[in-house]
């Protein structure tokens, strides 16, 4: 089998990454009058989603210390839909992976699915909340604003998002989800996220944006009034830093690993090309790509293989660690059946390159465009066909950090891995 040459390249894009982001969370709960007005003693419910954001205990941490600083008390929920396959403990171990245990965190973990309703929205969406957040005093959201994989809007995810999806559970996120399918998601999460602030129980949030690093680089407090506002001009200049693919077409896209801490979908759809129901090359703003093969599950995404109905052909070793019902529990709750979907499945990487080359339409081997990446939120360093070096290297933003050279494979017919332990 004859296969094009590959270089390595890095893709520099600006650095935005904070210092000290504990301080910059000391910094933005400080300024948080919504905080001050609360009395000594309020209980304070923190809403963490499932997201691999950066240095999410530690933010947490800092933001439970200063809480506590102010003579509050705070506890963890997780505020993240259908994830956890929708069960209580299920959600609770999410975050105890992301390191948010009461012993690091500072604060008690309570988890329930149980809601209580929040009244009914002008467009007759019925509304629910988490039982135990709203016993509470107050809620604080913690959110990474950045572009929804699915859709586009002023508002895609963000506090609006968790306070919808993520603060109304398992019961709320099936609602949702089946009115996204009459009134466009975007429009869903603002009018819930109306009502649920209507409650008067939310005193803001800490907005966290990352930049194409996955490094933070910003962190404000935002409290419940200037919030849906707020998030817009924060989503804006958050989508301006999105990382993208430095080519315009790709035959074959190569994805080291999908999961739920990479991407809601798995893999993000506005990266590879694809849409949750099935569409190809829906995103005129990113590259056309061809076919995309999935290597990979990641072990945060905990079994839940959503995303993978997304690519034409998968690795083995990302079926076998599959788990059924977290991923079907979130492909039924999004109503995502396609990314659900089991592509063809080989038990090599020399497999489905012999069999998926040749359907890309390209005959020789040097007319063959392959992009080769870790994940759809690490797009910094790739590997990339020797067609495609000269555009890629074009980007004054590119360097070339390995020259082009053949794909190796070990005994077993599986790609020897050129960007796992790569520093970046």
């Amino acid at each position: 089998m004859e296969l094009p040459r590959c270089a390595l390249v890095r893709q520099n894009f600006p650095r935005r990454g904070l210092g000290d982001v504990r301080a910059a969370v000391r910094e933005a709960v400080r300024s948080a009058d919504a905080l001050n007005r609360l009395p000594a003693r309020a209980s304070v419910a923190v809403g963490v989603g499932s997201r691999g954001i950066a240095r999410i205990d530690e933010i947490v941490a800092e933001l439970a210390t200063c809480l506590k600083e102010r003579g509050l008390r705070p506890f963890l929920f997780p505020a993240m839909g259908s994830h956890g396959a929708a069960t209580a403990r299920g959600q609770a171990a999410v975050l105890e992976k992301l390191g948010l245990t009461e012993e690091r965190a500072g604060a008690p973990v309570r988890s329930s699915l149980a809601v209580v309703p929040l009244g009914r929205t002008p467009e007759g969406i019925d509304v629910v909340g988490d039982r135990l957040a709203l016993s509470a005093d107050a809620i604080v959201l913690v959110a990474r604003v950045k572009w929804h994989t699915d859709f586009e809007g002023k508002l895609e995810s963000g506090l609006f998002k968790m306070m919808a999806i993520g603060l109304g559970k398992f019961s709320g996120a099936q609602v949702y989800h089946a009115w996204g399918h009459r009134l466009g998601l975007a429009a869903v999460i603002r009018s819930v996220g109306r009502q649920v602030l209507s409650t008067g129980k939310i005193a803001g949030g800490l907005a966290i944006l990352e930049d194409a690093w996955h490094e933070v680089a910003h962190v404000e407090f935002v409290a419940a009034p200037e919030m849906e506002a707020r998030e817009e001009e924060l989503l804006e200049r958050v989508k301006s830093w999105m990382p993208r693919l430095p080519v315009d077409a790709v035959d074959l896209l190569l994805v080291d690993e999908i999961g739920k801490n990479w991407s809601g979908s798995g893999m993000d759809p506005k990266v590879i090309n694809r849409d949750i129901h099935g569409n190809v090359n829906p995103w005129p703003f990113a590259p056309r790509v061809g076919r995309v093969i999935a290597r990979g599950l990641h072990p945060l995404s905990y079994g839940n293989a959503i995303g993978i109905g997304m690519a034409d052909a998968v690795h083995q070793r990302l079926t076998r660690a599959i788990k059924r019902r977290p991923t079907y529990v979130n492909g039924l709750t999004s109503g995502a059946l396609a990314c659900l979907k089991i592509p063809a499945t080989f038990r090599s990487d020399r497999e489905w390159l012999e069999a998926l080359r040749r359907s890309t339409g390209k005959l020789n081997p040097e007319e063959l465009g392959i992009a080769w990446i870790r994940n759809t939120q690490d797009l910094t360093v790739m590997a990339v066909s020797e067609r495609l070096l000269p555009e890629s290297l074009a980007h004054p933003r590119v360097e070339l950090l390995r020259k082009v050279q053949p794909l190796e494979f070990d005994a077993e017919g599986n790609l020897r891995e050129w960007l796992r332990n790569l520093a970046v």
